[in-house]
């Protein structure tokens, strides 16, 4: 086997109007013969990229399909633990490494990863298309139904809203009964043969809130409702789950198997959630999946990130037996196709198995150099309560 060797590390931040994407590029020592990952955290550009930029000197020289072995140099040479921006920033570079793997041998990731288990991959977006604002800021109910019908006139067939109102401890009967109608609204529009997940964002700050909402939701059947609280309290979420006339998911802010596992052992979940980019890669996340598959739980990954994310995403969801549904966020501004070439092709609501050697993206640097970084628009505006009080966003 041909040695092949690690030369550099390097990022390119390309902003995308309400969001940052860092893109992560491994470049080794033979020539055409690099991989693309990506790393966004939102409201955490310079933080990721100055940790990726302090990792690099952990991986030169080393060879880029020795994935595993790299993974243990990143997170125990660290010293320190990671967090979710040493976790984001290693998912960037792991991502990279597969990319390189699977070129290095003319193949898609997912055959590394295990091979095929299904033959498309089911899909959905957020109300708004990509536009965030539409995503967070959609109370009203005339505009809710029509971004809904927006969506599902461009082929998808499940959609995920944001409607449940900053909160605190308790629920008032307004704001429950307004959450009721906007659902119903919502169903009404869109049919049965559409589904619908609520994604509380973690705003209820107790479970007897969280169920209060869930209560108005559970009798137009969503999918799942997604957070219902903050993350980190297992016990919260299996009280909630026990409870709830609806599937539960979460995970989206948990980094790496540790912080899932207490998850598994109590049936918290009925979904979990990880973020491929944000979790430590594509071999924590088949971890995670193989765990929650012993747990009776899907998977559904978070990904509202940039187009490598999803490239990720789909090489994971190809070859994962309890894949449910993936999030995605393709065509998210204009200029997306100038940007990027990514594997992602979907008729209706799925995308095609790709058949690219590695993660199958490729990046035009000059295009990705018209849209340089940005600070990324705040949503958190409205996360005030009337007396004065700061909740979650």
């Amino acid at each position: 086997m041909t040695a092949i060797k690690i030369t550099a590390v390097k990022t390119l931040v390309v902003n995308a109007e309400m969001r940052n994407w860092i893109f992560v590029k491994v470049l080794t020592d033979q020539d055409g013969l690099y991989g693309w990952g990506e790393a966004s955290l939102n409201w955490k550009t310079r933080a990721v990229s100055g940790a990726i930029e302090d990792l690099e000197p952990l991986l030169l020289g080393r060879d880029p399909r020795d994935i595993e072995q790299l993974l243990r140099i990143l997170n125990k040479h660290s010293y320190y633990r990671l967090g979710i921006i040493g976790a984001t920033a290693i998912s960037g570079i792991e991502h990279a490494l597969w990319d390189i793997f699977g070129k290095s041998l003319g193949l898609p990731v997912w055959r590394l990863l295990g091979g095929r288990v299904r033959d498309k991959v089911r899909v959905y977006t957020h109300l708004g298309l990509g536009d965030m604002r539409a995503v967070y800021e959609t109370f009203d109910a005339g505009a809710l139904s029509d971004r809904a019908l927006a969506v599902v006139e461009r082929g998808y067939d499940a959609l995920k809203v944001v409607f449940i109102p900053y909160s605190h401890f308790s629920a008032d009967i307004p704001a429950r009964k307004h959450v009721g109608r906007l659902m119903r609204v919502l169903r009404e529009a869109v049919g049965d043969k559409v589904d619908i997940m609520i994604d509380f964002h973690g705003r209820p700050a107790s479970i007897s809130a969280a169920l209060q909402f869930i209560e108005e939701l559970a009798p137009y059947h969503p999918m799942f409702c997604e957070e219902p609280v903050q993350p980190g309290d297992p016990e919260a979420l299996r009280l909630i789950t026990e409870r709830a006339a609806c599937p539960i998911a979460s995970g989206e802010r948990l980094v790496g198997f540790k912080e899932f596992e207490p998850l598994f052992q109590t049936k918290a979940l009925n979904i979990v959630q990880p973020d491929l980019n944000h979790t430590g890669g594509l071999l924590e996340g088949k971890r995670i999946a193989a765990a929650a598959e012993q747990a009776f739980m899907g998977v559904a990954p978070h990904n509202p990130n940039g187009p490598i994310a999803g490239a990720a995403a789909l090489q994971f969801d190809v070859s994962t037996p309890n894949f449910v549904i993936q999030e995605e966020m393709s065509g998210a501004v204009p200029w997306y196709d100038d940007v990027v070439t990514t594997p992602m092709r979907r008729t209706g609501s799925y995308w095609a198995v790709p058949d690219q050697p590695g993660l199958g993206v490729e990046i035009n640097e000059v295009e990705a150099a018209k849209h340089p970084f940005k600070q990324e628009v705040m949503h958190t505006d409205g996360a005030v309560l009337e007396d004065g009080t700061i909740v979650d966003w």
